[in-house]
């Protein structure tokens, strides 16, 4: 509930029917002996109860992954095993593609991959649940606490405009704001406070004709022609047939960042995927550039 903000969401997110979640909150408020959640005016909230019974919970489920994952490196191979964090567009084709690369390199290596937002990752990663995280970072995203974190900027490509290719735009190399202004809107909907890609950054009182959570659908409904979203480089090369990439010209868009974060120095497996990671990201970047946009195909 502290993210998805109502009982309805939370009991899809959790394959739970709202009548037993209401159960099992009722039986964890009589057991903590106070009140977890209150409805709000934005739908249910956490007490100060709740917030700190759902910090202190999460913190106790890191520390037990974190040891389970001591337990296995003890019995893996020379080589072991690394704990990768990323936000959903990576996952798309930077992640896979390190994968793939860091199997055909370094067999002895397994990458467990962990999807999860940048917050959580930054919890986990001080937890000791993950090796490297990959964080989003830049104008209009939270300025994340790093403290104790080293962090690296990965090569990412501009942020771009995905539309279908019967668009008035789908020929075009480079568009301005301008242009965009009228345009009906695909945006991501996520958890509460979680960043989304939608309208461009920049346009004022976008239109958004409709709010979905996965990356396919949203995509579907760009290549139908319901509307235009925004898609980073990253996912450039994972669009469905119909849907290409234009580069939108704007001095006021300074842009976002994709940071390769860790604690500590890495291990040799560790640093075998960090250079891994960099070479996939560079060369999905290089790629995708210009008019290429328009004739890359799934390939993963």
């Amino acid at each position: 509930m502290l993210e998805t903000g109502s009982l309805t969401a939370a009991s899809e997110q959790l394959g739970f029917t709202q009548s037993a979640l209401s159960k099992q909150i009722a039986s964890l408020e009589a057991a903590a002996g106070v009140q977890l959640l209150r409805r709000g005016p934005r739908g249910v909230e956490p007490t100060e109860a709740g917030h700190r019974l759902a910090a202190r919970a999460a913190a106790i489920l890191d520390q037990f992954d974190a040891a389970q994952r001591e337990l296995d490196d003890l019995a893996a191979p020379i080589g072991g095993r690394v704990a990768l964090g990323g936000f959903p567009t990576t996952a798309m084709r930077l992640v896979p593609r390190t994968i793939a690369r860091v199997r055909a390199e370094h067999p002895s290596i397994e990458i467990d991959f962990l999807e999860s937002s940048t917050p959580v990752q930054i919890r986990r990663l001080r937890a000791g649940r993950l090796d490297l995280a990959l964080l989003g970072s830049g104008e209009g995203l939270p300025g994340w606490d790093l403290t104790g974190i080293e962090t690296e900027r990965l090569p990412a490509g501009p942020l771009l405009l995905a539309v279908s290719r019967r668009h008035r735009l789908a020929h075009a190399e480079r568009v301005t704001v301008a242009e965009l202004e009228g345009e009906d809107w695909i945006a991501g909907r996520g958890a509460r406070g979680e960043p989304q890609f939608g309208a461009w950054p920049t346009l004022p009182r976008p239109r958004v004709v409709a709010e979905l959570t996965d990356w396919s659908t949203r995509l579907g409904f760009v290549a139908a022609g319901i509307g235009v979203t925004t898609v980073p480089t990253l996912a450039a090369g994972a669009l469905p047939e119909g849907v290409v990439c234009v580069e939108v010209d704007d001095p006021g868009w300074t842009g976002r960042r994709l940071l390769l974060a860790r604690i500590g120095a890495l291990a040799g497996p560790a640093a075998a995927v960090r250079s891994a990671l960099a070479k996939e990201a560079r060369a999905i970047a290089e790629r995708g550039s210009g008019p290429r946009y328009k004739s890359i195909a799934l390939d993963l």
